[in-house]
């Protein structure tokens, strides 16, 4: 019997929460994960098509599983997840190593797929999309003892996306949009939180474009405003979503909810409604991501992503000007088709006047099946690498002012790690990292911290209750948990 499997997760956090569910389902099923894929009977890779590294990195693994599966020719290899789907009976004819091929819809009929194997069927592939009967699988937190005390989870609203911004290949690989019925979405949190959630991610690909397909959640305030200069009222009816009800409905019904995020938004979908939310909920972290991808208007037409910069800024000033304090980070593509010197230089120019405190920039690929791939690359990729390079270094001197900006004051943290040594670890609302030393276990409790350093991507504190001092430092050297800014 396949009863051991290892599972290896390339890409974003729709894909490390799919990978979750995967966990959850084969623990169910009898199966036992393994860190080491030598020690495993069935191999899987969750995989990501956003960019061209990610495909590298899963060509590369393949080829080194297959020496393994040469010696062992029992052991099963299974692609799930973007890249599976974009290619489907194509990556059997590429990797014939493979046994199983499964796009992120069908994640659930795994445990069948795999015993089928097991009992000697051939290789198959199941994609394609559930657009009739959007299925969205739970977690199972009484059932998942590995993660029924994690202070953060990841709760799933939407799939798909309906934008086709011209570099990206989510619409193919995820499919046009679906919704999850509110009712369903506070029942999941709701369990979570019994368990010992005390922080929620809502995860979907345009997460604030929800509607509720049960039709059951009211107006929200503010909801059809359009207070904005640079946006026709036509176009804001357009962009108005019912995700800030959502909001409002996850903060009444879930009160012991510490705090409430989401990933990742579109800027054409932070309305007045959700500006509003941000400035009442106060469940809501005082942190938002942004993606804005570039700061020159043609190079936003050229990407399709309806919005002009004008019309970025002035929401995101109305959003904090209604929260003060409020942090924000952003996405970033360079290099793409026809960006000139002074496109780049405008997108520097934003970064600075919105000051954003994190920022993950890629450079340009092009990707099968997006409408990008019908213009000329004509960026050299040496340039590409210049121009990555320096909206780092901007977007780092933008990070470390911030953080030096925060010694000594005080930040409520989150605590999600506390380790025997006396090392914890949390966020802070507006989402900075910080670690401190305690005497005993705070994982889940929020704690008041005097900040009294800023490390590189993080902070180090101290607890103002002098009874969680401990009594020797961490052994843990400062540093980040995860950086703030990708490659």
């Amino acid at each position: 019997m396949m009863s051991r499997y290892s599972l290896v997760t390339f890409g974003c956090q729709m894909n490390q929460h799919d990978s979750e569910r995967v966990e959850e389902l084969l623990g169910l099923a009898g199966y036992t994960r393994v860190l080491d894929p030598q020690q495993a009977d069935v191999v899987l890779l969750n995989t990501c098509s956003v960019r061209e590294k990610a495909e590298q990195k899963l060509r590369s693994e393949v080829g080194r599983l297959a020496l393994l599966k040469k010696a062992r020719p029992n052991l099963a290899l299974c692609v799930l997840g973007c890249v599976a789907q974009q290619e489907g009976e194509r990556l059997l004819k590429k990797m014939p190593q493979l046994d199983l091929v499964v796009g992120p819809d069908h994640i659930a009929e795994l445990p069948e797929l795999i015993a089928n194997l097991e009992l000697g069927g051939p290789p198959r592939v199941r994609v394609g999309f559930d657009l009739e009967a959007p299925r969205f699988l739970p977690a199972l937190p009484a059932r998942s003892a590995a993660r029924a005390s994690a202070v953060s989870r990841f709760v799933t609203i939407m799939k798909g996306c309906n934008e086709r911004c011209s570099f990206c290949i989510v619409p193919h690989t995820r499919g046009a949009e679906r919704y999850r019925p509110s009712a369903e979405i506070v029942q999941e949190i709701a369990a979570l939180v019994a368990s010992g959630a005390r922080e929620i991610t809502l995860l979907g690909q345009t997460v604030n474009s929800y509607r509720d397909p049960s039709g059951a959640l009211p107006e929200a305030p503010g909801a059809g405003e359009n207070p904005f200069k640079n946006t026709k009222f036509e176009q804001a009816r357009e962009d108005e979503s019912e995700f800030a009800a959502l909001l409002r409905a996850i903060a009444a019904s879930v009160p012991a909810l510490l705090r409430l995020r989401y990933t990742s938004p579109h800027p054409r979908h932070l309305t007045n409604s959700l500006i509003r939310a941000h400035a009442e909920l106060p469940v809501l972290a005082r942190h938002v991501h942004m993606p804005v991808q570039s700061g020159s208007d043609r190079v936003l037409k050229r990407m399709i992503r309806r919005y002009s910069v004008a019309e970025y800024c002035e929401r995101i000033a109305r959003l904090r000007d209604t929260l003060p304090g409020l942090t924000l980070s952003t996405d970033v593509i360079v290099g793409f088709p026809g960006e000139s010197p002074e496109d780049f230089a405008a997108t520097l120019d934003l970064v600075r006047s919105v000051g954003f405190v994190g920022l993950f920039g890629f450079k340009y690929s092009v990707r099968p099946y997006t409408p990008a791939q019908k213009l000329a690359d004509d960026i050299p990729e040496s340039e590409k690498a210049a121009r990555l390079q320096r909206l780092f270094e901007v977007a780092e001197a933008l990070r470390q002012m911030h953080l030096n900006g925060l010694v000594g004051g005080v930040e409520q943290v989150l605590v999600e790690e506390c380790d025997a040594d006396g090392n914890a670890t949390g966020r802070s609302g507006r989402n900075e990292i910080v670690h401190f030393a305690a005497n005993r276990e705070l994982a889940g409790e929020v704690v008041s911290v005097r900040i009294t350093r800023a490390n590189k991507n993080s902070l180090g504190g101290e607890p103002l209750e002098p009874s969680m001092l401990c009594a020797k430092p961490p052994v843990r050297a400062a540093g980040p948990r995860a950086l703030p800014v990708l490659a």
